[in-house]
């Protein structure tokens, strides 16, 4: 076997590989001896075959399984072999005709072509400057968060048979709902319970019901919104027939230590430590959002070199499918294809830049992700996806995705990745001289500006 490198340009590199035929004829040889004993072929014993005849009855089958064995083999050889890492998958373009060397009438020679990462040296992460921006927690999210669980308590009563729905009165509906006179899926329900204001119907809907007295008959007429989710019904009229069954009003809930123990906790003091730790949170990771984004920043700035085409090629692609996919911004409407194209291409090299960067200080500095930690990610997002299949319908467990990632090694690096990601910027903030700056809540609260352009 012969490798020889054809070409080395930037970060392309291209091999010539030659593998002569008797070469490719001995592993067959070899191959057809290690399985001579377990065949059993009429009119000989078992494992007494001759191997010029095994060669006759199963010799192109594994011929051609030996070829990819070679080709996926020398592949990769042909860069680790010269401390080369191939940033795309290396592929062949045979030169040979393979059914020839098949056969045994041709030598194999083909051709193996990828991009290679760059080699580079990253910058000094010790003392990087960086400001975290921090905020106080306002008494007044305090009191929203206490008065969100004390409605989410909320008990009704009867109104009364005279008496008119107002906002947040609860109301029980039995309703039919039809298009062009037609009963449509999904749009008839008995004893329903509505809270007037809540937005659980389609827009004007509940309007129209506030003022309705138990056993009063409505029809009420709406419009489908055009990116309603049932595409036959996206912005069609619909008419419904309403029969309001009974009118609620809610009973006001104290906040009290009564209401803590209907959530499970001792008293109301331990419930605004609760609300209070999980406000905490909550900026906690909006100060390490602005943060990270600033440590982005410095990377970026301090990193110019050349990138694979192929990685942000795939990169731009996958970003461009989101963009077709969702509605333009407002600063994007007036903008060409060819516009917004160079953006997003400048945030794919970006990106990939970024994971570059982090990847090789990771690597330099050993930074693992725990196998626990990985384990359980996958867990959770084997679960996540099986209630999301499960909601379209489909007959699919936890343990089933679970099995899937389990034995697809590249499902588990999409995993992996951006958990490594975060461990490498925890190591870069432990070396980093980080100040706190006091912001008001609504600051810390903004998005970094350039939030799409995150590694």
């Amino acid at each position: 076997m012969e490798v020889i490198e054809k070409s080395a340009e930037g970060l392309d590199r291209k091999f010539l590989v030659k593998v002569p035929a008797d070469e490719l004829d001995k592993k067959l040889v070899a191959k057809l001896e290690e399985v001579k004993g377990r065949v059993h072929l009429k009119g000989f014993r078992k494992g007494k075959a001759p191997v010029s005849f095994l060669k006759k009855m199963y010799g192109k089958g594994m011929m051609s399984e030996i070829i990819q064995e070679i080709v996926s083999e020398t592949s990769q050889k042909a860069f680790t072999d010269r401390d080369l890492q191939p940033a795309t998958s290396p592929h062949p373009h045979f030169h040979s005709k393979i059914e020839d060397v098949i056969e045994g009438k041709a030598d194999l020679e083909y051709d193996v072509h990828a991009e290679i990462l760059p080699t580079f040296d990253p910058m000094d992460v010790a003392g990087m400057k960086l400001t975290r921006p921090v905020a106080e927690i306002p008494d007044a999210d305090l009191d929203e968060a206490l008065s969100n669980i004390a409605e989410q308590q909320v008990t009704y009563k009867e109104r009364g048979k005279t008496a008119k729905a107002k906002e947040k009165d609860q109301v029980v509906i039995n309703f039919v709902g039809k298009v062009d006179g037609e009963e449509f899926e999904g749009g008839k329900g008995e004893g329903f319970e509505l809270v007037l204001g809540s937005g659980q119907f389609i827009a004007g809907f509940e309007d129209q019901i506030v003022g309705a007295k138990t056993d009063d008959d409505l029809e009420v007429k709406v419009t489908f919104p055009e990116e309603y989710h049932a595409k036959d019904l996206a912005g069609k009229d619909a008419v419904f027939d309403v029969k309001v069954v009974e009118v609620r009003v809610p009973e006001k809930v104290e906040i009290d230590d009564e209401l803590a123990k209907k959530v499970g906790l001792e008293s109301l003091e331990e419930l605004k430590g609760r609300i209070k730790e999980r406000i905490e949170e909550d900026y906690k990771q909006l100060s390490r959002g602005h943060l990270k984004r600033a440590l982005l920043d410095k990377l970026d700035e301090a990193h110019d070199f050349e990138l694979p085409k192929g990685m942000v090629d795939a990169e731009f692609d996958q970003i461009w499918r989101q963009v077709e996919g969702s509605e333009r911004d407002e600063e994007d409407k007036d903008k060409s294809e060819d516009e917004l194209k160079e953006e997003y291409r400048t945030i794919a090299e970006r990106r990939v830049r970024l994971g570059l960067v982090l990847a090789e200080i990771g690597k330099r500095a050993d930074v693992q992700v725990p196998s626990s930690e990985l384990q359980q990610a996958i867990q959770q997002q084997a679960i996540r996806e099986a209630q999301m299949m499960q909601m379209q319908g489909q007959e699919i467990s936890p343990q089933e995705v679970l099995k899937f990632y389990q034995q697809n090694p590249q499902a588990i690096q999409q995993i992996r990745a951006p958990l490594f990601e975060e461990k490498v910027v925890d190591y870069i903030l432990e070396r980093a001289e980080v100040t706190e700056k006091t912001v008001s809540k609504e600051k810390l609260m903004e998005e970094p500006e350039g939030e799409e352009a995150f590694a």
